[in-house]
Order: C-alpha cells, then structure tokens, then sequence
C-alpha cells in the first residue's frame, strides 16, 4: 500500500536527518524526496477548506489574444477548452476546474471511459476522486473507478465507469496489456501534480506513454506547483500546442516584512531570546523553524514548559496527523507552531504575524537556501498586514550566511537586542 511506503520512507529520512544532526552547522536535509512531495501535496489538500486568496499575478501565454483565458484571475474561472499547462498551489481552484471539464465532456449514455485523471500516488488520487464524486453527485448516471494497485479486476472485462482516476502504472497497465480501458475513446486526459510525477521513478515515462495511445483530439491538462525546467520539459512532451497559465514569481516581495537578527552563542540562548520576545511584544501566532525533528523537539518541550501553547509538526507523522495538528492551529487553539522545513513546505497559515528562524535554512551544500527563506516569512506579510521575521545567529557560519540572505534580496536585515525590553517593543510598532 502506498501509504506504509510513505511511512516507511518517512522513517528512513528521519534516521538519516538523526544520523547527520552533529554536522548541521553546515548543512540542513532540506532537498526533498518524491515521497515527501507527494505528502505535502496530499497535506496541503487535507487542510484547505477554502480558495486561497493568492496575491500573484496570472500570467497568460498562449497564441490567441483574443482568447478569453486572458482575462482570468483563478482556476474556478476557467472554462477550460483547449489544451492547458497550468501552474498552481492548493487551493486555487483548479481541481474543481479540471473535474468540470471531466463532466462536462462526459456523454453519461456512453457507458465506457472518456475522461482519464493521472496523479502521483494513491492518496492523492482518493482526495481527487472525493472531488469528483462531491462535484458529480447531481450527476447520478457518471461514474468513478480507481485505477490503483490492489484494484484487481477480472482479465477480459471493459470498464463501464466515464471516469478514471489512477496512478501512472496501473493506468498504463488498463490501457495497454489489460485493455480494460479503450485510450482511443478517451475525450480529456488530466495530469495533476506534475512536478511530484517526475521526482517518482518511472511516472515521467509512464504518463507519456499513456498519452501516446490517446487520439489527436484528445484534450490534454497538465498542472504543477511549480515550473522548473525538469517540469516544463515535461509538460511539453505531454501537451501539444497548450495555453499556458502560470504565476509570475516577482510577484513575491519581502516589502511588508520587518527582518531582524539575534546574536546567539547557543541554543539554550537562542530560547532566552526567544522568551524574552514573547515577554516584550503580543504575538497572535508564530511559526519557528529548526533543523532537525531533535531540535524542534527540544523547543517544543521547552516553550510547553514556559506555558506556551505549542503544536509540533514532526516528520514521522502520517498525513492526516499534520492534517489534524494544522487545523488545530489553524483555528487558534495553539499558537505556537514549531517545525521542521521538511515538514512544513508549502503550508499556508493566514493568520502567522511572526516567523522564527531558529536555524537559518541552508541548501544540501550548505549555501543560503533564499526561496525557502523568502517561503518561509512570505507567510507573515500577506493581505497589506505588516510582518516580522527575526532570524537566530549562532556562529559565523550562520552569520555569513544571513549576510548572503541579504545581498541576495538587498534588504538589510536589522540587529536585535532581545535582553533591551524596550528595542524589542519597538519592532512590534
């Protein structure tokens, strides 16, 4: 089952995140695994009960300029009509976009597959599928069947479902050597989560392969979270001819964000700093970042002792268990969430007002990993609010490193001195 796979790999990463803590003054485990890609995707969809408001300019590329696509502002507008590459975080609406497509082409008298949905792993199909049916429930004559591992149907048959939703492998496998599936009829093909497809073994060609057997004119949709070039090379080989909708990333600004520093010589002081801050300046929620799963164990421990109200993400969690720790923080009944960057990429907490970089993020060679950093206290000035990053220092390692954080933005990063109650005051201001 994909799930004890996810586990499993979860447990090798934190064993090696243990077995390397001693050297993380120089680096930080911050390069992620396909398996925890495709959690953070299945996180983020567990946890958004909402559109997010996302502040990002579209950016509309496509041959015709008279095209209504260019007038669109979030998925949930989209009509989508012609082949589209689509870049996307949870929760802009774009799978309740592709699942209209889906129904809208379905012809419910035709009792065969017409619309096919590829997405990375097991869960992240059921949450796609759980769309589907709550959007098709007005919708009784199209159905839904699951093209995934421990579905075994009997050798010879044809799905009678409009609907597939599967993973790379065992879609490919109904299409060609079992012929459960006739690509030939296949109307819309859906590729979801592209960036995690190509970071698993074997997905990129799978789904390439699928798409080879479908007829030209076959609508095709691709979306990803992100658009590195690994991805766009992808999306082309999947999508002739697309329309392409993507987030400018300068759109992303550090303009609303107070930064400071604190000087430290440990992490015993890094947690005096920290309470002397929360003693001086009303806080409605912070995130803080270590490390390492030990770390922000230790601090969690500490700051519950100060009676703190304290969530803590940790690697070993199964999904729905972040899911659940979130929502809780979410909702306010802690206020303070300690994490790991492994743990907490990509999530989106609207009402964060302080991050707390306990460590500094650092790529795998040891370098300022500036979009983690820029991620990280992007999550405190949103909506026209004011936000506040103060930034742990412990050595010069960690000194050069936040003298390089800042060239690379050109903001300057200001000098706190946490044990002056009164310059703390004056940062909340």
């Amino acid at each position: 089952m994909a799930t004890d796979s996810w586990a499993q790999a979860v447990d090798e990463q934190e064993a090696a995140e243990e077995s390397v803590s001693h050297k993380l003054t120089q680096r930080e485990l911050t390069s992620a695994r396909p398996h925890d890609k495709a959690a953070q995707s299945l996180l983020n969809k567990l946890i958004r009960n909402n559109l997010v408001n996302n502040p990002n300019q579209v950016e509309v590329l496509q041959k015709d300029p008279n095209s209504p696509l260019y007038s669109v502002k979030s998925f949930e507008e989209l009509r989508l009509p012609q082949n589209l590459i689509a870049q996307s975080q949870s929760g802009t609406g774009k799978t309740a976009a592709f699942v209209l497509a889906m129904l809208s082409h379905v012809d419910p008298n035709k009792t065969y597959p017409q619309c096919l949905c590829v997405s990375p792993t097991y869960e992240l199909a059921l949450q796609t599928g759980k769309v589907i049916e709550q959007m098709g429930k007005h919708y009784p004559e199209v159905s839904l069947v699951y093209a995934i591992r421990g579905n075994k149907l009997q050798r010879g048959m044809k799905l009678q479902e409009q609907i597939v939703i599967g993973t790379p492998g065992t879609m490919l496998d109904w299409c060609g050597k079992f012929k459960f599936i006739d690509p030939k009829k296949i109307m819309v093909f859906v590729l979801d989560e592209a960036d995690v497809m190509i970071a698993t073994q074997g997905h990129q060609d799978q789904s390439i392969r699928i798409q080879r057997m479908l007829p030209k004119n076959c609508q095709m949709l691709l979306f990803s979270a992100t658009f590195e070039e690994t991805v766009w090379s992808f999306a082309q080989r999947i999508v002739p001819d697309p329309n392409i909708i993507k987030l400018k990333r300068e759109e992303e600004t550090l303009d609303t964000i107070k930064q400071y520093y604190v000087l430290c010589n440990s992490r015993e002081e890094k947690f005096h700093s920290l309470c002397n801050i929360y003693g001086a300046i009303t806080i409605a929620q912070a995130m803080i970042f270590c490390h390492t799963r030990k770390t922000a164990g230790w601090l969690a421990g500490e700051l519950s002792r100060e009676d703190h109200q304290v969530a803590l993400l940790s690697g070993e969690m199964q999904v729905e268990q972040r899911a659940a720790v979130i929502d809780r923080f979410r909702e306010g009944k802690e206020k303070v969430l300690v994490t790991t960057n492994v743990c907490a990429r990509g999530i989106d907490v609207e009402q964060v007002s302080v991050v707390i970089n306990f460590d500094l993020p650092v790529d795998k060679d040891g370098n300022p990993d500036n979009e983690t950093y820029l991620h990280r206290i992007g999550r405190t000035g949103r909506f026209g609010k004011r936000g506040l990053a103060i930034n742990m220092v412990d050595s010069k390692m960690s000194m050069n490193i936040l003298n390089r954080i800042q060239e690379h933005f050109s903001k300057k990063i200001e000098k706190l001195d946490t044990d002056d109650l009164d310059e703390i005051e004056k940062i909340s201001g």
